[in-house]
């Protein structure tokens, strides 16, 4: 029999008018590289003013067989979109990314792959070419960031990157997370980290050609840096 494995796409404002068409794309592209695996997509609008139509979501329904679309009235954060994703996903394990599928679909199959085949929690891994695409701010905070998580005792040194799977175990401590903006896969990763019997490992993974970062403001800086001491203490 088949496992099940459903892909997690939270939404906010998605500047691309092709989102959805970039979607479908990735997802077949994904779907054709994987045996023995049922794959099926949640998108979870994370309450959007613009960039969402109703024809983005018939094209979506149309195009993808097993598809669940999740929605509500304010901006909460990718964190708590997430949450939201993760709570409704019946499969037996979960991946998520963000709406532009900025990781290449070999990138993607591979730790897909990985995850069935060892289960628990896969982290993606982004090597150094990952900072030559950001912006000087988010490069140094990373770097930084990195060099922190040494000392917390988490398996893996890139808790950031936007591309991690879990099995049905990882489901239960994902959605314990509190945190509804940045530092929820930190968060993730030191509950987890925190279960002896929860394996955690790194699949290194590549973004594709193109990709733009944003820049991270000073107010979002301020306010991560206190869910950061909520998280650790």
């Amino acid at each position: 029999m088949n496992k099940r494995l459903n892909l997690i796409i939270p939404c906010f404002n998605p500047v691309q008018k092709n989102w959805a068409e970039v979607i479908v794309h990735s997802f077949e592209k994904i779907r054709q590289n994987l045996i023995g695996i049922d794959l099926g997509l949640v998108l979870v609008n994370d309450g959007s003013s613009s960039g969402v139509t109703e024809e983005n979501l018939v094209m979506l329904r149309r195009e993808i067989s097993d598809f669940k679309y999740i929605t509500y009235g304010a901006n909460r954060g990718k964190g708590y979109a997430l949450r939201q994703g993760v709570a409704q996903s019946a499969a037996e394990f979960h991946v998520f990314t963000d709406v532009d599928f900025p990781y290449t679909e070999a990138s993607m199959v591979s730790l897909i792959q990985e995850l069935v085949e060892r289960k628990g929690i896969a982290a993606g891994f982004r090597n150094q070419d990952y900072y030559l695409k950001v912006p000087l701010s988010r490069k140094i905070l990373s770097r930084m960031f990195r060099l922190f998580i040494r000392t917390v005792g988490i398996p893996v040194s890139d808790t950031q990157c936007g591309l991690k799977g879990f099995d049905n175990v990882g489901k239960e401590l994902f959605l314990r997370t509190e945190t509804d903006r940045y530092l929820f896969d930190f968060e993730f990763l030191v509950l987890a980290a925190r279960e002896k019997s929860v394996s955690i490992y790194s699949v290194p993974v590549q973004l594709k050609e193109g990709i733009v970062f944003s820049k991270m403001g000073w107010k979002v800086i301020r306010q991560e840096i206190r869910n950061l001491i909520r998280i650790l203490f």
